[in-house]
């Protein structure tokens, strides 16, 4: 179980800059709607500051003077204005929720595909609930800061600016004290933000681990149980989330001072401003319906500056989530087919490797030099103990990872100079961990070919021993399955990966002890299919039962990534060595 036990607490600023721009990127796509919106909020903050401007003649013209019938018609007036910015207020938002789900959908879309661009050594080092965390957190945290806080941010900072000029036109002495307290709200501002981006990235980072751990922990709830470590898997769990629960605790403590700090800011603004024009009204002659308007002003400045530290909880937690998107979006994808690689076709199944070398690492090989030629309809079985290197050579034949040197070639041509996709259609692959999708067992086999027909669909399930099965099923070949096929049995699970091969049709079989989890039984079923299937194809077949692979045409024995012994089941016999130890072991 790999956890990431190392966080990154010196996110820099800069980052939080680079990733909110190229999330604004996302945003040009609905351009013109955002200059609708950028109208609309016009609108909207017009009406508001008009509407607290008219407070000054309402008091001077019409109250203090008892003009009771102008009063009722300035209040008219007043009603249509805020009537006006109510309006564009709720146009405004139903386009900002339509841009900000828009926008995650992109997003998405660009996550997605990336995903299936990257090579099959992220998918190793990488685990699936972190994974699925940047698709569901990460993204949901984004919607929300687009769908609720980019309106208000951008509402706010116009609001500042339209409230600063009123305020110079009513006042600019009064203007004056109230920009007493600016800077510090902004100094204060800054450092709280920059504390509270560390901890939300760190937030963030945590919480795909807890996810990872959760997911690994429910897909493996039976062997906890048989185990009896459910104690240990609590008390790991409980680290886990304790750190989460810190990280959270920090990020929500900085982010959640800015608030107060604004308001006390701002109401020590006020009582500043209330002392200054009352001493004005007394002493210059400073208008009460101009230092009434003026209060509501100060009040309103200090509203938006008190938004927008209220929203950075939500921008910095979005800021954090988009950078983990981002992360996936710009690793390095799967290596590009050269430039002069051409398809791969009518391919006859010659396969051959020449002094292959390779390791997972850098400083530790895994294959030393392996050579062997499959050549076109032969079936070349590999042995040998755990960690020898078979499975790594079938990582190696469609490319899943690419060797340090030597050379493989399919049909004489070295592998790095065709087409990872035509290379691939080339072969079928089962493995020994099944995998169904959602969908119905017809449509689990058809993934093999997609254009494969009813037909051939139950041929290739009457091969591979799955069609008698199958028709006793609910629903036969329309039975759905969910949950990785969790309504069957490890075996029937296994036979309809075999028959997905089946029906692919490939000229090379790639076998990775595909019978391991098949009961004896329908082994020897399976194993009747699969030499009908393997007839006139290439097949490499990893297996666990040395029975199962004495009609071999070449017997691969392996030892610490060396062939250490090749030949056909009965030369290997009379040689009276690693394979026969091995083939004698299986009997005692």
């Amino acid at each position: 179980m790999a956890h990431n036990e190392h966080l990154k607490y010196n996110a820099k600023p800069q980052a939080g800059k680079k990733t909110f721009l190229r999330l604004a990127g996302y945003l040009v796509h609905d351009r013109l709607l955002l200059a609708v919106i950028g109208v609309l909020i016009i609108v909207n903050i017009a009406a508001s500051l008009t509407g607290s401007y008219m407070l000054r003649p309402i008091i001077n013209n019409y109250i203090i003077p008892g003009d009771w019938h102008g009063l009722v018609r300035i209040l008219i007036v007043l009603a249509v204005i805020y009537l006006a910015g109510v309006a564009a207020l709720y146009v405004e938002y139903r386009l900002l929720n339509k841009i900000g789900q828009n926008t995650v959908a992109r997003m998405r879309t660009d996550l997605f595909r990336k995903m299936e661009r990257l090579p099959v050594s992220y998918f190793d080092t990488h685990q699936a609930g972190d994974l699925m965390s940047r698709y569901t957190n990460d993204i949901d945290r984004i919607s929300d800061a687009l769908t609720d806080s980019l309106s208000d941010m951008l509402s706010s900072a116009l609001t500042v600016i339209g409230i600063f000029c009123l305020m110079l036109v009513i006042s600019p002495v009064l203007t004056l004290v109230t920009l007493v307290t600016v800077p510090v709200m902004f100094v204060s501002a800054r450092l709280i933000v920059k504390k509270s981006r560390v901890y939300f990235k760190s937030q963030q980072e945590v919480l795909g681990n807890v996810n990872g751990y959760i997911e690994e922990m429910i897909s493996g709830e039976k062997v906890i149980r048989v185990f009896g470590q459910e104690e240990r898997v609590e008390n790991e769990f409980g680290r886990l989330n304790r750190d989460l629960q810190d990280k959270s605790k920090k990020a929500q403590f900085y982010s959640g001072l800015m608030m107060p700090v604004m308001q006390n800011l701002s109401t020590l603004n006020y009582v500043l401003i209330t002392i200054v024009g009352a001493l004005l009204a007394i002493y210059r002659g400073f208008d009460v319906g101009g230092l009434a308007a003026f209060l509501q002003y100060s009040r309103q400045f200090g509203r938006p500056v008190n938004e927008l530290a209220s929203l950075y909880n939500s921008i910095q937690a979005a800021l954090a989530g988009a950078e983990r998107i981002f992360e996936v979006i710009d690793e390095a994808p799967e290596a590009p087919d050269a430039p002069d690689a051409f398809v791969l076709k009518e391919v006859r199944g010659d396969v051959r490797m020449h002094e292959v070398y390779f390791g997972y690492r850098p400083d530790k090989l895994i294959l030393k030099g392996i050579s062997f030629h499959a050549t076109a309809g032969c079936k070349v079985a590999l042995v040998g103990a755990t960690g020898a290197g078979k499975t790594t050579i079938m990582n190696m034949l469609p490319r899943f990872y690419d060797i340090e040197s030597g050379e493989i070639t399919v049909d004489r041509h070295p592998i790095r100079r065709v087409t990872c996709d035509s290379l691939r259609r080339s072969m079928a692959i089962v493995l020994q961990d099944t995998h169904l999708f959602t969908g119905t067992v017809r449509e689990n086999i058809r993934f093999g070919r997609l254009d494969a027909t009813d037909e051939e669909i139950v041929q290739a399930a009457k091969l591979t021993a799955a069609h008698s099965f199958i028709k006793r099923l609910p629903h036969g070949y329309d039975t759905m399955l969910e949950n990785d096929g969790a309504n069957l049995s490890q075996g029937q699970r296994q036979l309809l990966n075999i028959a997905r091969a089946a029906v692919a049709d490939p000229p090379i079989l790639l076998l990775d002890e595909a019978t391991s989890n098949i009961d004896t039984r329908s082994e020897i079923l399976i194993q009747k299919g699969l030499d009908q299937l393997m007839q006139g194809r290439t097949s490499l077949v990893i297996a666990h039962r040395l029975s199962t692979i004495r009609n071999a045409d070449l017997i691969l024995v392996l030892e610490h990534g060396k062939i250490i012994e090749r030949g056909t089941h009965e030369e290997l016999l009379r040689i009276k060595d690693k394979y026969y130890s091995l083939y004698q072991e299986q009997f005692e």
